[in-house]
Order: C-alpha cells, then structure tokens, then sequence
C-alpha cells in the first residue's frame, strides 16, 4: 500500500467534503491515488457533490460533431472558464458530442464516470448542459457552426433546411451564432412572452413622459423592434441588411433550428 499522511486525508477532505474517517478509508481502500480515492467517495455516495451542484455553473464549453445526414452538439457546463478551457475538459465535450451523434441522448449515459471524475479533479459542479441530434431527412440540407473562444466551443448553431443549399444553410448557421434568435418564428413566441415585453416596453415608455395618447403606437413599434431582434426569420441578414433571413430563404424553409451559448 502507498503511504499517505495527514495532508492527504486534508486535502482530499477538503475536496470531496468527506469526514475524516471517510477519506482516511477511501485513502486506504485505494492505495493512497487520491483520484480513486475520491471516485470511491463519489461512489459511496460520501461527497459534497450535493452542495456543490447548487453552484452557479455558467461557463463550460460546447463541442459539434456530425457526419453525413446527421450532427449533435452538447454542452458541458463548468464553474470557471479556467475549467472550460483546459485539455481534459475540451476532450470530454468532444466524447459527448461524438457519442450523441452516434447513440443520442444514450450517449450521454456511456460518460457519466467521466463526468464524475472530472467533478471530483476539478472540484467545480461540472455537468452536461443542453444538447441536440438533428438527423436531416432525405433532400434536406444540414450544416453546423461552432464559434470558438479562447481554445474552447462557446456557441454551436444546428440547422436543417428543406429545398435550401448547402451555402445557404451554413450561412444561416453562422448569421444565427452572431445574433442568437430565441425563436425561429414568430408564431412560435409564447403568449406570455410577448404580454411581459408589452407590460415592460408600456411602463419604459411612460417613464421616458410620452403622450398618452401617442403610447400604444410606440409601444407596437418598439414590440415589432423586439420581434425583429428575437425571431429569426424576422432578422436583417448580417452581411445584407437589406434583406430579412425570410426574404433571404425565398423557397426553402428551416425545418430545425438548433442552439447553445455559453452563459445563455
């Protein structure tokens, strides 16, 4: 058996939250690796990953991978950037996003060890955030984008288009992944979406001290500015903002619209 001391009971007490007694056995039950150690604590169910998970976990990185018909992204969610950026880390979002392209949301599942570990290594409340498959169907066009940042995906754009072309679609992808839409149409917003910008743009209005009369004409011009920003369809195409991402399609149509952001 290696030999460990006091200082590692310590440190592995203080990563893990375990007792004393606990981690001096999962130290002895492991022949002093501190990471089996704290894998065993994990499993026995004597860690603070409880108190953990309560952390704010709004970094992390997002990996694509796709091939043929098919593409996935998935997003691995971290406590510092620091994390999100680090070999380890990047390599497992790959593997996610691998594995759900080829099994789903299964895919997942074949990683939950790794995960784990990466939780207990890094001390952070690391876990898997959003993901998607997207398996277009016969004729469709599929295309993926991934913006990167400081060595790590931050935000991955997944769409499918019928009776479109593939230059069309990737430039969809990548308009969408600099303007993040949070609908693809209008139809689509939420009734009580729309009802809370109303009741904010009303009460922004009167503060700016506009003529009650004047107040629902500009409000209805400020909501169909908020439209404009929020739904995609509805959006000047950046490199042309003469068109609309509507007028841009002309025949084709999005039949799926993915996306995931980093801190969104």
């Amino acid at each position: 058996m290696a030999e460990f001391g006091a200082k590692d009971v310590k440190a592995l007490r203080d990563a893990t939250g375990a007792g004393m007694m606990d981690a001096k056995r999962a130290l002895e039950e492991n022949n002093g690796d501190m990471d089996a150690a704290g894998k065993w604590l994990c499993e026995q169910g004597i860690t603070k990953s409880a108190a953990r998970s309560d952390r704010d976990n709004s970094q992390g990185a997002v990996a694509v991978a796709s091939e043929g018909n098919k593409a996935a992204f998935v997003e691995l969610k971290s406590e510092t950037d620091f994390t999100a950026k680090s070999a380890a880390f990047t390599e497992l979002v790959q593997k996610l996003a691998d594995s759900v392209l080829a099994d789903g949301d299964k895919g997942i599942e074949k990683h939950k060890d790794e995960v784990d570990d990466l939780r207990i290594t890094t001390k952070e409340n690391i876990e898997v955030g959003k993901s998607a498959r997207v398996e277009a169907a016969d004729g469709d066009v599929l295309d993926t984008y991934l913006h990167r940042q400081d060595g790590r995906g931050v935000n991955a754009v997944i769409i499918e288009l019928a009776d479109g072309t593939a230059e069309l679609a990737h430039d969809i992808a990548v308009h969408a992944a600099f303007t993040k839409p949070r609908f693809v149409a209008r139809d689509e917003v939420p009734a009580d979406a729309i009802a809370a910008e109303r009741e904010a743009l009303e009460a922004i209005t009167r503060n700016e001290g506009k003529p009650e009369a004047a107040l629902p004409k500009i409000i209805e011009g400020k909501l169909a500015g908020w439209f404009r920003e929020s739904v995609l369809l509805e959006q000047k195409f950046v490199r042309d903002e003469k068109q609309t991402i509507e007028q841009l399609l002309g025949d084709a149509k999005i039949v799926r619209f993915e996306q995931v952001i980093i801190g969104g």
